[in-house]
């Protein structure tokens, strides 16, 4: 007798993430990708991120220089109580596999 797995997405939630989701619900902060370096980085926990993307690149996942030509930092938007992961889904998943519970972020708190 064989067992299939099926990949459920809903799994992710408050295993890894505290929700997946795929929009931006926050109005448009008008930071550029450089912009975010005046942001000093900070520790984030996974499981108080809510995706902005429901779909990931895995060879970006796995390339070993998956953070060579962007910033170092994932990029997370904190709007009405909700922290928004808008870039860094990789790196997150990544400290996931790691075992790791935090993930060190420029945060920017948008009103």
């Amino acid at each position: 007798m064989t067992s299939h797995t099926t990949w459920n997405p809903a799994r992710l939630r408050g295993v890894i993430f505290k929700r997946v989701g795929d929009d931006k619900p926050y109005p448009d902060h008008g930071l550029r990708p450089k912009d975010w370096s005046s942001l000093p980085p900070r520790q984030v926990r996974l499981d108080e991120l809510v995706t902005t993307k429901g779909t990931l690149d895995l060879n970006a996942l796995l390339d070993e220089d998956s953070t060579f030509y962007g910033d170092l930092f994932a990029h997370v938007v904190e709007w009405k109580g909700d922290m928004y992961l808008e870039d860094g889904l990789h790196r997150a998943l990544r400290a996931a596999l790691q075992q790791r519970q935090v993930l060190h972020a420029r945060v920017l708190v948008v009103d």
